[in-house]
């Protein structure tokens, strides 16, 4: 048994955190499922723009998508859920298996859209409808205005990987907008089961605090935070209020671990998958993050349900002069502003794949 087999046997789905065209269409993909126990896939408009901007493979969907009269956002919409469903399809036998725990894939819709909860509830509805397939998630941010979209996509059935979470915090009021929707479906007769995972966002923390803390407290704050967050995940669904919603038909919302690439070069390259080997909770891995880990990672001791050290080590960070309240609001902000700007900068490279296709 290898290493990512072996942490999908103590409870913790891996999923890759990237899609390409030649990654689904080389059996690349496949051979993650088959021999490293993937389990499912994120995307986000950062992946998407670095798929296309590098490939020639979207050419002549992009060239379909010109002589179906589409531009913009519905030509990328287009050629992504080409994408997702194929992904989706791959990962759906795993989903039948588990019963809609397993076997997931996400699409994201506009950042654009993140301040404005009506919008994102309508396009969310649109690109699950559109698709086609009971194991795609619907990426929505986990801002404040995010929130209300997030309960009612849930209640309108629609499943949610909220995205752009940073803090415990930020994840319980996600968790919240979530168990509404789920309560709401209760009261309604509805089937309460809707899939859903709540992304939490963990190296962009290290980074944020690397020049300003001391040295014994380099790259510890993610972990820290991940850990607190599992420590409320496994609290919230301990409560009677969702043993209610479970014993209706509901299933947990599970806390996903996002953004979990190391970005210092002197840490070790698996620094977040072995320190965060969770029951009951998801892993994104970039692709080159699984690689490193399956060549020579190894799960560590098991995450406890009280979230190990993590209030220890996050009161030293406080004592180092670090606001965590405010430096989470600053790291969701700056997220949401980068989506924006990588959608900006996907949506300049499908117009100059479509310039390039029309001149030719």
């Amino acid at each position: 048994m290898n290493a990512t087999q072996a942490l999908n046997r103590a409870g913790q789905s891996l999923w890759l955190d990237n899609i390409t065209r030649e990654l689904l269409t080389s059996g690349t993909l496949q051979r993650y499922i088959d021999e490293w126990a993937v389990s499912g896939l994120t995307s986000n408009p950062t992946i998407f723009d670095q798929a296309i901007k590098g490939s020639r493979a979207y050419d002549a969907a992009i060239r379909a998508a010109l002589q179906a009269g589409k531009s913009g956002e519905a030509l990328f919409f287009d050629i992504a859920l080409q994408d997702i469903v194929a992904a989706a399809d791959l990962f759906r036998p795993i989903h039948d298996r588990t019963d809609g725990v397993d076997g997931w894939v996400s699409l994201e819709v506009s950042p654009l859209l993140a301040r404005d909860a009506g919008a994102t509830l309508e396009v969310a509805r649109s690109l699950h409808a559109r698709a086609g397939r009971p194991n795609l998630l619907i990426k929505i941010p986990g801002t404040a205005e995010g929130l209300p979209a997030i309960e009612e996509a849930i209640f309108a059935g629609v499943p949610v990987n909220v995205t752009l979470l940073f803090s415990p915090a930020q994840y319980l009021a996600a968790a919240e907008a979530w168990l509404r929707g789920v309560e709401r479906r209760i009261a309604a007769g509805l089937n309460p089961n809707v899939g859903s995972v709540a992304s939490l966002f963990i190296s962009r923390w290290d980074v944020a605090v690397a020049s300003k803390v001391p040295a014994a407290l380099v790259n510890r704050l993610g972990l820290a935070i991940g850990r607190r967050a599992y420590a409320a995940y496994r609290e919230l669904i301990a409560s009677p209020r969702w043993q209610r919603a479970f014993n209706a038909g509901a299933r947990p919302q599970r806390l996903l671990f996002a953004s979990t690439g190391t970005k210092d070069p002197k840490a070790s390259d698996v620094l977040y998958v072995q320190g965060l080997a969770a029951p009951l909770t998801v892993n994104t891995l970039p692709e080159g993050t699984l690689k490193a880990f399956a060549d020579h990672g190894a799960p560590g001791p098991l995450l406890g349900a009280d979230g190990g050290d993590s209030d220890t080590v996050l009161a030293e960070f406080r004592r180092a002069g670090v606001d965590l309240d405010a430096l989470a609001a600053k790291l969701q902000d700056e997220g949401a502003a980068a989506f924006v700007a990588s959608w900006h900068d996907l949506l300049g490279v499908v117009a100059a794949k479509r310039a390039a296709i029309e001149g030719a």
